[in-house]
């Protein structure tokens, strides 16, 4: 099938958006569904020439609804987003003062640097001039991080990259720790031993180029370039300081304990970002591609569609395809979570990222590479970081404002009170001064939040849940409705017929075969499901009339007799008695030349979690959980009982799903939220009206990845309940560091203006608080406890 997509430009109705979608999907050969938020209708169609003929007649259903829509292809422009390596990135908080500025420049309608990856994520304008822009991006990141150097092709694979970053990182730690070695052995000798005051001091001195020198430098150089208040600056002042004020020892110290706080935190950033690359780690490295009777291993990109691969035990699937020879089992853990293994059969869908157990699998590929499962999950999740939860915003905004007024509290600590106060020294007051200005860099804060937001994200992808952003994580924690639809989420969306209840002139085969060859050119679940019961070839040329009757059924003329199935509307329309039935299913009607023959019972089993998500909802603290579906009142309701949902509304067309969300939403609180979980296809309108649109049974569907704030990868409604535990957990371990850290910081302040703090407890101190920090930050990645 060839997907194309159409912009619906001026598009502001989703009940129109519904309609229209509805109307596109009964037209011939055509799948459509859509977007209302990003206002895009997704067509699926046989051919080019067949969605020409198409595109003009969905242009035609738009007017009718939106007279003032414009339809206009979809015009993809792959180049406009761009995602830059930032390598040598080691401050969070120059990392967020790079983004701030870079978001400013012209033609950037969006940027984010997220800290953890080393990226920088860019949405830029089609008409701006790209070598131009390049240049201004590279001279802001030197500017802040003269050392940083901006990667602005990834022409490397991702693994290179990471690699490389690896190296780097181990390389600064081996020079770190030379330069702490050797200037913390010559400060040791210049503690322990009696010198004179000269030799002491050039003792000190030497230890402090050593170990200080460089940040002294890029203090110097940041000033140069208007970069006043950084970290560098800040240690620098306070050091030198502390020398003027004749206390040398104290000055080295300082800049010690700062430099083996910094190799710290770089660790445990590094050891994080390994943890988090590893739940990621389900990119295939090679493909085994079948070239005549040679197999040659190439990288997952040369591969095109149409080429067969072999997959050996063992091997990751690295493209999606369809298997054409060969059975084994597959384990699918790295997409859902679930340690169950599936069997692969000739036939069959395999997608990337599943890892072959035991046999050997021939697969024809379906996809690029680029536009395969694995390459779309790790693109979602690696890119979830640019959409910023408002805890992250607050902290960077918090943080920039933190750091001025607390060196501005210092300047004035220093000059004030011994003006003001009697016998008090100007040295004693500079040295409280210089406390302050030890713990007034904001690091804990800026490296842990966005590293715990990103530790949810990647623990929760590691159970098969596929959160688009740090917003929608933390969204989660204020869930107060749960709005389910009924077929295909709570239900398995596959229909049965469990009863066939004929009257005393017709048998049950008769009945079956009446509905089937009325039921013949319907792709509803119902039909098919009649179909399957049937299980034989409909002879087609013995229908001479066909007529749907929206909402109520079909009347066909099979044969010379006029056939009507349907529902009891139907019965109803056409004077028809019939027999009601007390039952679970779907009840279809069928009558012969106006005699009512019978009616055929069809089941949708619900599935095995679906009372335990229920539960499990209510234990989270969600306070209503709401069932909308197509189906009966009777049905509906019996349903919802079973499972203990709340509130259950019935008979509903997909436009009026809307409408329910819409009213559900007036009633929650001003921070609520609402969620909706759908198939993501059908349900689009309605999941982009929610707070949150969940699609459900996500493993190898575009539309429900392309529709969904969240992706749940399996068709296990539970997993919404794991996902709010993820985000609560989240949630609390973020306001563990908020507190820590800035509950450690207000303590140094007052301590040190009181005279009680030196400069190497509060050094110690600020450093300590951003380990712990990013150690408890990793935390949130243990799903094991959830």
């Amino acid at each position: 099938m060839l997907k194309k997509e159409v912009i619906l430009e001026g598009l502001d109705c989703t009940n129109c958006a519904a309609k229209i979608e509805d109307e596109v999907n009964k037209l011939n050969g055509v799948k459509a569904y859509m977007n209302f938020m990003n206002k895009t209708l997704t067509l699926e169609i046989e051919s080019e020439q067949e969605y020409k003929n198409t595109l003009q007649q969905v242009k035609t259903i738009v007017h009718k609804h939106e007279p003032d829509v414009v339809v206009k292809e979809k015009s993809v422009n792959k180049s406009n987003k761009k995602v830059l390596i930032l390598e040598g990135l080691g401050c969070a908080n120059c990392a967020a003062k790079m983004e701030k500025e870079i978001s400013g420049l012209e033609g950037v309608e969006f940027a984010a640097v997220d800290f953890v990856s080393k990226k920088l994520i860019l949405e830029i304008s089609p008409k701006v001039n790209r070598s131009e822009l390049n240049e201004k991006i590279e001279g802001i990141v030197k500017k802040i991080e003269p050392d940083v150097k901006v990667i602005f092709e990834e022409n490397n694979s991702k693994t290179k990259i990471n690699e490389n970053n690896e190296e780097e990182e181990e390389g600064v730690n081996k020079k770190e720790i030379i330069r702490l070695v050797v200037g913390g052995a010559i400060f040791a000798v210049g503690i322990i031993f009696n010198f004179q005051n000269w030799l002491e001091l050039t003792l000190f001195i030497i230890s402090y180029i050593i170990v200080g020198g460089e940040v002294v430098l890029r203090a110097i150089k940041g000033i140069a370039r208007g970069q006043v208040f950084s970290e560098h600056f800040l240690m620098s002042i306070a050091t030198i300081g502390a020398f003027f004020i004749g206390e040398y020892p104290e000055g080295v110290a300082v800049m010690l304990f700062y430099l083996v706080g910094e190799l710290f935190q770089d660790i445990a950033v590094g050891h994080s970002r390994k943890s988090i690359s590893a739940l990621m780690d389900i990119r295939p490295d090679y493909a085994n591609l079948k070239v005549g009777d040679e197999i040659r291993k190439v990288s997952p990109e040369e591969v095109n569609i149409g080429d067969i691969i072999i997959v050996k035990p063992g091997e990751k699937v690295p493209l999606d395809g369809k298997v054409i020879e060969g059975n084994s089992m597959v384990d699918t853990a790295a997409l859902t979570g679930e340690s169950v293994p599936r069997k692969l059969k000739p036939g069959d869908d395999a997608l990337s990222g599943f890892i072959n157990i035991n046999g050997v699998l021939t697969i024809e590929v379906t996809k690029d590479f680029g536009d395969s499962t694995v390459s779309k999950i790790l693109d979602l999740v690696q890119n979830a970081s640019s959409k910023k939860a408002p805890t992250e915003k607050f902290i960077t905004k918090f943080a920039r404002s933190y750091t001025p007024i607390v060196v501005f509290g210092a300047l004035a600590l220093a000059i004030i009170p011994p003006l003001v106060i009697p016998d008090a020294t100007f040295a004693t007051w500079i040295y409280r001064a210089l406390v302050f200005l030890v713990i007034s860099c904001p690091c804990a804060l800026v490296i842990s939040i966005p590293l715990g937001f990103f530790g949810g994200i990647g623990g929760a992808s590691k159970r098969g849940i596929l959160v688009k952003g740090s917003n929608y994580l933390e969204a989660l924690n204020n869930v107060e409705v749960v709005v389910f639809d009924k077929t295909g989420t709570l239900t398995k969306g596959i229909f049965e017929v469990v009863d066939v209840n004929p009257q005393a002139d017709f048998t049950d085969e008769e009945l079956i075969e009446y509905a089937a060859f009325a039921e013949s050119h319907s792709s509803h679940p119902i039909a098919l499901s009649i179909l399957k019961a049937y299980n034989k070839d409909v002879d087609i040329t013995k229908i001479e009339n066909y007529e749907e009757i929206a909402g109520h059924g079909i009347l066909a003329k099979v044969g010379g007799k006029e056939i009507l199935v349907g529902n009891s509307k139907l019965m109803n329309k056409e004077n028809i008695k019939y027999q009601e039935v007390e039952t679970l299913g779907t009840i279809v009607h069928v009558a012969v030349d106006k005699k009512y023959a019978g009616n055929i019972v069809i089941s949708d089993a619900v599935k095995e979690d679906s009372a335990d998500a229920i539960k499990g909802l209510k234990a989270v603290g969600v306070r209503t959980t709401v069932m909308l579906t197509g189906d009966r009142k009777s049905v509906g309701e019996k349903i919802g009982a079973q499972l203990g949902i709340d509130e259950v509304y019935t008979e509903l067309l997909p436009a009026d799903k809307v409408e329910k969300i819409e009213s559900l939403e007036a009633k929650k609180s001003h921070k609520g939220k609402i969620v909706f979980v759908g198939d993501g296809i059908n349900d689009a309108p309605v999941l982009a009206r929610a707070d949150i649109g969940v699609a459900m049974g996500g493993l190898g569907s575009d539309a429900a990845i392309e529709a969904a704030d969240i992706v749940i990868m399996t068709d296990e409604p539970s997993k919404i309940v794991t996902a709010i535990k993820i985000a609560k957990r989240t949630r609390k371990i973020v306001m563990q560091n908020i507190v820590l850290a800035l509950g450690v910081k207000a303590i140094f302040l007052v301590l040190g203006a009181v005279g009680v703090a030196t400069m190497w407890e509060a050094v110690f101190a600020d450093m300590g608080v951003a380990i712990i920090a990013i150690l408890n930050a990793m935390r949130v990645m243990n799903t094991k406890s959830i």
